[in-house]
């Protein structure tokens, strides 16, 4: 008697082993299959989330400190406007895991045939048009030395290396776990950490503009994968949990605020000084093997 095993293929003849592998090759294309771009799958409403965080963003920075500040009608101690920038880099932070855990379940579950355009569109709003409408901003509502033309040419700089990043990631496939150039949440993230820090206004334009070239350089980056995945979430629930005790006012909040900031800059800049790193190590070792040839000869 001829024993049927579906999982191991146990007791099969060769045609009746060929037929059934040929069945469940069949069903996992299937189950694998971007769906119609009628139907949304799972993933796609995780990208929505982080569209409408975007937009939330760009929301509160508008009601609780441009407008404040336009009108006059702040509360003199900047308390509308902290509590402003809090949300805003809040909400940008949870489109930040919106974007992380899209592309985790779009990986374990079946996407839609709109997953990655989505994400462009969504990537666009949070990463781009927010941080470069906060940079913008920042030019309005900031102290004496500020400019408002300087801000929104910076500004217009982020957006476009945005577009660009964006569109070279569609476009240009690279080698599997890095991206070529930093990616747009991490340089949105960035950005609004030099301007939580409130830099001299030309030293953070000049912070930001790197950041920009940055997200459209060939410097390489590693995606967030595993234990650099859960990494980074916890990370945005870190500093979710700091800019909540800033937003406060709670004793600590401010310097809790700024190591966050700090920290967050000196880790967009660890990937480029390693670059640096090993091609002045090649140059010297380069130097070193040739100071050795000379004296062989």
């Amino acid at each position: 008697m001829t024993v049927t095993d579906p999982e191991t293929l146990v007791g099969l003849g060769d045609s009746e082993e060929t037929e059934l592998r040929r069945r469940r090759w069949a069903r996992d294309r299937e189950l694998r299959a971007p769906r119609s771009p009628q139907t949304l799958s799972t993933a796609d409403f995780l990208t929505l989330g982080n569209a409408v965080c975007g937009f939330l963003a760009i929301y509160s920075i508008t009601t609780n400190m441009l407008i404040p500040h336009i009108s006059g009608s702040g509360d003199g101690t900047g308390g509308m406007i902290r509590h402003g920038a809090a949300t805003a880099v809040t909400l940008l932070l949870l489109g930040s895991m919106c974007d992380l855990f899209d592309g985790l379940v779009a990986r374990k579950l079946r996407s839609s045939a709109l997953g990655a355009e989505l994400d462009n569109l969504a990537d666009l709003i949070s990463f781009g048009i927010a941080p470069a409408y906060f940079v913008a901003v920042w030019g309005i509502v900031g102290g004496p030395g500020t400019s408002q033309g300087l801000s929104a040419f910076i500004a217009l700089t982020v957006l476009l290396a945005v577009v660009l990043r964006l569109a070279r990631f569609s476009a240009v496939k690279m080698r599997p776990g890095v991206f070529q150039g930093m990616p747009c949440p991490m340089g949105a993230m960035t950005v609004i950490a030099i301007v939580l820090l409130d830099p001299p206004f030309l030293v953070g334009l000049l912070a930001i503009f790197g950041v920009a070239y940055l997200m459209v350089s060939r410097v390489e980056y590693p995606k967030p994968q595993g234990l650099l995945a859960t990494a980074t979430l916890g990370w945005i629930v870190v500093s979710i949990g700091c800019l909540a005790a800033w937003a406060a006012g709670l004793p600590g909040g401010d310097v809790l605020m700024h190591i966050g900031a700090v920290a967050q800059i000196a880790l967009a800049a660890m990937a480029p000084l390693l670059v640096i790193r090993r091609k002045v190590g090649e140059k010297v070792g380069d130097v070193r093997a040739r100071r050795a040839e000379s004296r062989g000869c």
